[in-house]
């Protein structure tokens, strides 16, 4: 039993070390969402949206009340002006570590509520 102790831990703390991985954001995944599904309406990347309704993504990203958890709470809620895609929750979390990760980038120097 004590020979075998190590590969039995190993065997009980693999899907435990691989559990966060699977549930973990991925931005990119959540820029090929943005892409398919947001872009008609919002600025996503360099093509420019031109209307006064819907505000660029790194417009939202610098918005002081963007944080992950407000992502999340409003890609979850029906919105009027908003299509309902009824996004997987991780493709909300996906999509929220997208607009987060506009936040970082440098060269964003566009103010928010503008589509630039």
């Amino acid at each position: 039993m004590t020979k075998h102790y190590p590969l039995i831990m190993a065997i009980l703390l693999v899907p435990t070390i691989l559990a966060p991985a699977a549930n973990a954001q991925d931005a990119a995944a959540g820029q090929r969402l943005a892409r398919r599904w947001c872009s008609a309406c919002h600025e996503i990347g360099k093509a420019p949206v031109h209307n006064d309704v819907s505000p660029s993504f790194a417009a939202i990203a610098r918005m002081p009340s963007t944080t992950s958890m407000s992502l999340n709470a409003f890609l979850s809620t029906p919105h009027n002006r908003m299509p309902d895609y009824s996004l997987t929750r991780q493709e909300i979390r996906d999509v929220s570590a997208y607009i987060l990760s506009l936040k970082q980038e440098k060269g964003n120097q566009a103010s928010p509520g503008t589509n630039n």
